[in-house]
C-alpha cells in the first residue's frame, strides 16, 4: 500500500493541473485516489451511468464515445496516459453522455467528484485551472466539429495521422514510427469516414511511399510531405 501511494502523489504532482497545490493538499488528493486496472476492451464506465467521479489517466490508452442512432460506433476522443477524462459533472453533468472503454488493459486513479469539489473550494487557482481545461475541452471539440465540417475524408485521416504522430510518434531520423492499437475501423470511427475509406487512403499513402503500416505500427516517412 504504501508503493501505491507513493505511486499516487508522484503521479498527480506532476499533472500540469496540480501544479498550483501544495504538499498537504496532494495528500488530500492521494487520499481520495483509487487505483483501478481495466482490461482490455472493458468499459471504465457507459453513457447513462451516474457522472460521479473523474479519472487520471496512468497507464493505457482510453476511448471515449457512444453509438449512433444507426448502431454506428462515434468516437470522439482518444486519451493516453496523463489525461483526465469523467470530468463533466463539474459542470452539473448528471448522467453519462458517452462511455469510457479502454483499448488496451488501462491503469487509473478514480477520484469521486464531491471530494473533488471539496478541495476546489478550498483553492481558487486549482478551480481557475479545472475551468481552463474544461475550456480547452470545449475548444478541441468545436475544432472537431469543424474538422468534419469543412475537410474531407483523406485530409481528415491525414489530420488523425498527424495528430498521432505528435501525442505518440517516436522520431527516427526524419521519419516517425506511432505504435497503435487501433483497427481500421477505429480511425474510421475517429475521423467520421468509413473503414473502405480509411484502407484507400492509407493505400494511396503508403504507395506514395509517405507512410508504411502493419496491424501494430505506422511509420511516417517525412511529417512535412505529408499532406
Amino acid at each position: 500500500m504504501r508503493t501505491f501511494r507513493a505511486n499516487a502523489i508522484d503521479f498527480m504532482r506532476h499533472l500540469p493541473l496540480f501544479q498550483e497545490l501544495n504538499e498537504a493538499e496532494l495528500r488530500q488528493l492521494e487520499a481520495m485516489a483509487e487505483h483501478k486496472i481495466i482490461k482490455k476492451n472493458h468499459f471504465i464506465y457507459h453513457a447513462d451511468d451516474a457522472s460521479d467521479a473523474m479519472y487520471f489517466l496512468v497507464k493505457g490508452i482510453v476511448k471515449i464515445g457512444n453509438e449512433a442512432e444507426d448502431g454506428r460506433e462515434v468516437i470522439k476522443h482518444i486519451l493516453h496516459p496523463m489525461a483526465i477524462f469523467g470530468e463533466l459533472g463539474l459542470t452539473g453533468e448528471q448522467w453519462r453522455q458517452d462511455g469510457a472503454q479502454a483499448m488496451e488493459e488501462v491503469h487509473v486513479y478514480r477520484i469521486p467528484l464531491c471530494d473533488f469539489q471539496k478541495l476546489m473550494q478550498c483553492n481558487y487557482k486549482l478551480a481557475m485551472s479545472v475551468l481552463a481545461m474544461i475550456g480547452n475541452r470545449l475548444k478541441r471539440v468545436e475544432d472537431r466539429l469543424e474538422s468534419l465540417m469543412f475537410k474531407d475524408a483523406r485530409e481528415r485521416i491525414i489530420d488523425f495521422l498527424k495528430d498521432s504522430a505528435t501525442k505518440q510518434g517516436k522520431r527516427i531520423g526524419y521519419e516517425t514510427l506511432i505504435k497503435h492499437c487501433y483497427t481500421q475501423q477505429d480511425i474510421a470511427n475517429i475521423t467520421g469516414t468509413s473503414r473502405q475509406t480509411v484502407t484507400s487512403v492509407l493505400n494511396e499513402l503508403k504507395k506514395s511511399n509517405l507512410i508504411f503500416f502493419n496491424r501494430r505500427s505506422i511509420l511516417i516517412r517525412d511529417m512535412a510531405k505529408l499532406a
